[in-house]
């Protein structure tokens, strides 16, 4: 069903939240009225920085609030399932942090209340954003790649702190393959329409050994996609380098290796065959699945990442870890 009249938002969390705020704000029609975090202090001045008026600790003065018609929750990721499924239960419209969830249970918990509200879903999977990778896709999909024979994706970023230091590493269970690597599985799978059926999974803690951090700190994965494609991905929260969505795609025709500040592009093995692309990279904003998310609740469609999107990439995620504690390949079942 489509919706025409003005809409209001609420935001809980108010780390990377605050991007939300600010994204919301900048749609036409639509108002940020009520802000929640566990922090009073985060609560004013994020309030007063974006004349929000609504300032709550408790989330469900937002999800209950009947005044409101989209939530965002960018909270801690052990709890956007309990607050998730609050706002569905109370005829939300739903934007969730990765992941939405941290086990299979809780992730069909939040997908029959999602079903059953009629209300849509979507997730910060960002990186279909970017212009370059856009770019990429279309090339793709007009088949200048040819077949495509692999696909490497890796989240490569220096947060290391975040796992000892900030409330991931005091969480009960954290996984880089699915506070990172969920944007490089959910990229590869959007680039090449293809999805993932066979996962085998490795992980260590070297980075983070002697501190307070309990799970692997670097996990890498071998995926086997539908279409025979081979895939690999890493999560890496302590690489000594830039931070980068590193990916290479292989086809019997092309070959791209993202770099920056140029990516490459390759049509053969000889030097003339290089070519230097550079369309702009990241070049995304926090806040820029928003505006497709109303405009997806405006005319009554799917947002671009859509429920399918969400849950299956995160089907993929759950396999790997399920692959990575029992030391074999593990095939992936999905939900939807």
């Amino acid at each position: 069903m489509s919706v025409d009249r003005p809409l209001r938002a609420g935001v809980i969390g108010l780390g990377v939240g605050e991007q939300h705020v600010l994204g919301f704000n900048g749609i036409e029609g639509v108002t940020v009225t009520d802000i929640c975090d566990l922090d009073p202090e985060k609560l004013r001045y994020v309030g007063d920085r974006n004349d929000v008026a609504g300032r709550h600790v408790d989330y469900r003065r937002v999800t209950k609030n009947p005044d409101i018609d989209v939530v965002s929750i960018a909270s801690h990721d052990d709890q956007h399932v309990e607050q998730a499924v609050s706002a569905f239960a109370h005829g939300k419209h739903v934007m969730v942090e990765k992941p939405v969830a941290l086990n299979r249970s809780d992730a069909e918990r939040l997908l029959l209340a999602q079903q059953d509200s009629g209300k849509l879903i979507t997730s910060n999977l960002v990186l279909r954003r970017s212009p370059r990778f856009k770019e990429l896709k279309s090339w793709i999909d007009a088949g200048e790649f040819g077949e495509i024979v692999a696909i490497e994706g890796d989240y490569l970023h220096q947060i290391l702190w975040k796992l000892t230091e900030g409330w991931r590493g005091k969480m009960d269970f954290y996984c880089v393959t699915y506070g990172g690597g969920i944007h490089l599985i959910d990229l590869m799978r959007w680039l090449i329409n293809q999805e993932v059926v066979e996962v085998t999974g490795m992980g260590n803690k070297i980075l983070t050994r002697g501190s307070p951090y309990k799970h692997d700190d670097v996990i890498m994965n071998l995926l086997r996609f539908d279409r025979g494609a081979l895939g690999r991905t890493m999560s890496n929260m302590g690489p000594q380098r830039t931070q980068i969505h590193a990916l290479a795609v292989y086809g019997t025709k092309k070959t791209f290796v993202n770099d920056k500040p140029f990516a490459k592009l390759f049509d053969g093995d000889e030097s003339e065959n290089e070519h230097m692309i550079e369309t702009p990279y990241p070049a995304i904003e926090k806040f820029d699945l928003l505006p497709d998310f109303i405009a997806a609740i405006r005319e009554g469609r799917e947002p671009n990442v859509s429920a399918v999107d969400i849950f299956r990439v995160m089907d993929v995620c759950f396999a790997c870890y399920e692959s990575l504690e029992a030391r074999r390949t593990v095939s992936v079942t999905y939900q939807i």
